[in-house]
């Protein structure tokens, strides 16, 4: 189940998301008792994204930031008003490891500000690409928080900012960029999504994806004997696939089921920039 980001008090995290460190540092509530605690805004949500990529957004919450941080809830809530607001800055923050979405990021003989041309835009976007799934990798969580209503924070922002910063420079036309920026984010978004899946169905259930497609193969061929002449273009995609070699152990072939992905994206990817270098 997804995550709606921006159900919290939208005042509160969006002053969050782009205060000055010193300022968002300041408590959002005053404290009764005692001294300050010795926390910041920075060292939660490090806490609560540790948490996230652990045991991913279901096992998310003030308590078990809290407890990572060797505190109470209560002393977090000081802070931080509450886990929607939470949510908005952790999904905000641990896009900063995108870097700031200038085009040197993916070129790197570009100085800063400068633009791709001739064909460096599209080795540029690959690199975007690239790096945004990558980055899903490492976070699956992120992938659990919906975009229908994005953060708007900074760091989410620059990842957009960059790709536009070379589609402009790539010299396409202002009316369909929009749409090419928005079909690219949700290529790269929705294939790091499936592989996320896959990875989370092996560890979750102990069968791979091999053993269960081998089953389900076994028993589809029983109650659809005629299933290849229903569906003769399946069977053929299903046939032309990188076929495994006898032998693999778990190990490799999970590595060649990773390959296959892998290049998967890489052809789909070229695909669409072929589309957009047409409606240059």
């Amino acid at each position: 189940m997804s995550v709606i980001a921006g159900q919290g008090d939208a005042a509160a995290s969006m002053a969050l998301l782009w205060a000055d460190p010193e300022d968002r540092d300041r408590p959002t509530r005053s404290s009764a008792r005692g001294p300050r605690p010795a926390l910041s805004v920075d060292a939660i949500v490090a806490a609560a994204i540790a948490v996230a990529d652990a045991d991913s957004m279901a096992g998310l919450s003030m308590r078990a930031v809290a407890e990572r941080l060797g505190r109470t809830s209560m002393a977090l809530y000081t802070y931080v008003p509450g886990k929607a607001e939470l949510v908005d800055l952790m999904y905000d923050r641990v896009h900063a490891e995108l870097g700031p979405g200038r085009p040197s990021d993916h070129l790197p003989h570009l100085s800063s500000g400068q633009a791709p041309d001739g064909d460096d835009w599209r080795a540029a976007v690959m690199s975007w690409a690239t790096r945004l799934r990558a980055f899903y990798l490492r976070h699956p969580w992120v992938l659990q928080v919906s975009y229908a209503r994005p953060v708007l924070g900074p760091h989410e922002q620059a990842v957009l900012e960059s790709l536009a910063s070379l589609l402009y420079g790539a010299g396409l036309p202002s009316r369909p960029l929009r749409a090419i920026v928005s079909a690219l984010f949700h290529y790269v978004r929705g294939a790091a999504q499936t592989a996320a899946e896959s990875r989370r169905a092996a560890a979750e259930t102990g069968v791979s994806d091999e053993e269960w497609w081998a089953g389900r193969s076994a028993l589809l061929r029983e109650v659809a004997p005629d299933f290849a002449e229903r569906f003769p273009m399946s069977v053929r995609l299903a046939a032309e696939a990188t076929p495994m070699s006898e032998g693999e152990g778990d190990a490799d072939s999970a590595a060649s089921w990773e390959r296959e992905v892998d290049d998967t994206f890489a052809v789909g990817l070229g695909v669409l920039l072929d589309g957009v270098a047409a409606a240059r």
